[in-house]
């Protein structure tokens, strides 16, 4: 029985649930009367229910579409404005003992170099983060017990904050591990990261376990669980993800749903993060093997409608698509992209060979960390390396509530200002930098309240000087 409260996955995640939502959709994708209704209500910015979702992914009315897309544009510009915050993977292992039929990582592909960084290595691909100007990571590994356990992870994460390069810091490490206990998520917490991350794959069980058919990976029930686990720990930050082509998008876009649903209902705190990844080519992944792919322009629409549907959420968007796609999603509704990504062990201090292939997948947008803040200037956004609501404290239902309403704003705004205005003077080529001084400029004037707008002008000002790291 189909119960958001549950702590059962397959009562908050249920099939019959899902497969009725589905059938309601495909009876009322053409009804116009409820369509409006469902418009009217997506406008007030308070989110719309899975089967509301559902129905608009069903529509093909263009006009309808448009008005999917405008709502989800306002929303974003009211929530987030022109705030892109910026990030980067770092793969620290890719031993794996799942086997995963998507994932290149999976114990039997006896093609990729198996690596695990030590902690000097990790100093060095923090260092060479840090002379790109990343300020933000998620940190990445496959899923082997004796080879990367949990006390490896840790160790990790103090070495990752230890390391301070010139003007340079990871202020905050977000964690993207195999589901794991209420104990080690705690040590986790006691670590001080940022959002606990884990991608469903799909929510569909049969599917599920089809695709993991070895490995601890197996146990729907226990991935599935796991953000629950985590809040339980006290991680109140948690980032949810579907990985899109692994079955029918229709089944896994309303257990996504669902799934924010639950944790709403249950913690009163939805995903800080919802991550829509695409099924991608890899080392010995064939595409071909996945008939469910889906196309850009319906990837577009699920992102209008992820964030019409969960309206304060962080959406992200990897290095998987192209320029051209993130541009499209960027205007509807994601607020989070990776930047000058490498997806293999290793892969920032010094760049692999063909032969030395350790990648967990092929990465489409290749540019360099300046090149993409350069075009996000140009597109009229404000690049964000700005990890202060951790490091404040405002975090989980603090972060929402200030969120919701409309309060996150005053921080925001000239937080994303001062961490541009540190990436300029640290890392910025001359063109970058000219593009970048004059949107600060402009967006200090935007700034509504006086006493903000001079404190910040005072620490930009205190930034020429030498100093760093000023936050609201």
């Amino acid at each position: 029985m189909y119960n958001p409260k549950s702590s059962k996955a397959q009562e908050f995640i249920n099939d019959k649930e899902i497969l009725d939502t589905i059938k309601y959709a495909k009876e009322n994708g053409s009804n116009i009367e409820l369509i409006e209704q469902i418009l009217e209500k997506a406008e007030k910015m308070n989110g719309i229910t899975h089967r509301e979702s559902a129905v608009l992914l069903e529509c093909s009315d263009k006009n309808v579409l448009e008005k999917i897309y405008s709502i989800a544009k306002k929303i974003k510009e009211r929530i987030y404005g022109k705030r892109v915050v910026m990030f980067a993977p770092l793969y620290l292992s890719n031993y794996c003992v799942n086997g995963c039929t998507y994932c290149p990582y999976h114990l039997k592909n006896k093609t990729i170099k198996r690596k695990q960084l030590s902690q000097k290595d990790i100093i060095k691909e923090v260092t060479a983060l840090q002379d790109m100007g990343h300020k933000r990571l998620a940190l990445e590994t496959g899923e082997d017990p004796e080879k990367c356990p949990i006390d490896y992870v840790l160790e990790s994460i103090k070495t990752i904050y230890s390391v301070h390069h010139k003007n340079g810091a990871i202020r905050r490490v977000n964690v993207n591990i195999a589901a794991t206990t209420v104990e080690n998520y705690k040590k986790l917490r006691d670590a001080g990261i940022g959002t606990y991350i884990l991608f469903q794959e799909t929510y569909h069980k049969e599917t599920y376990e089809k695709v993991h058919p070895t490995g601890p990976k197996h146990n729907y029930a226990y991935h599935t669980e796991a953000m629950d686990r985590a809040m339980e720990a006290g991680i109140d930050d948690v980032g949810i993800g579907v990985l899109f082509g692994l079955y029918q998008y229709r089944y896994d876009f309303i257990g996504l749903m669902m799934h924010a649903e639950h944790l709403e209902a249950k913690f009163g705190v939805g995903p800080h993060t919802i991550s829509i990844p695409r099924i991608r080519p890899a080392d010995d992944i064939d595409l071909n093997e996945f008939p469910n792919a889906i196309y850009d322009e319906l990837f577009k629409k699920i992102v209008a409608l992820v964030r019409i549907s969960a309206p304060y959420t962080g959406i992200i968007i990897s290095t998987r698509e192209s320029q051209k796609s993130r541009e499209e999603v960027l205007k509807i509704g994601v607020s989070q992209i990776s930047g000058a990504s490498s997806t293999s062990v290793g892969g920032y201090e010094q760049k692999e060979s063909e032969e030395d292939n350790s990648a967990q997948f092929d990465v489409d947008d290749k540019r360099t960390l300046d090149e993409i803040v350069n075009w996000l200037l140009k597109l009229g956004y404000v690049p964000s390396f700005c990890t202060a609501c951790y490091r404040a404290g405002r975090t989980g239902d603090r972060f929402m509530k200030l969120a919701k309403s409309g309060q996150i704003v005053n921080v925001c705004q000239p937080n994303s200002l001062m961490t541009l205005k540190e990436y300029l003077i640290d890392y910025a080529s001359n063109d970058t930098k000219q593009k970048g001084e004059t949107v600060i400029l402009n967006e200090l004037e935007e700034i509504q309240r006086e006493v903000v707008k001079k404190k910040a002008k005072d620490y930009i000002h205190q930034m020429q000087e030498g100093k760093r790291d000023f936050r609201f």
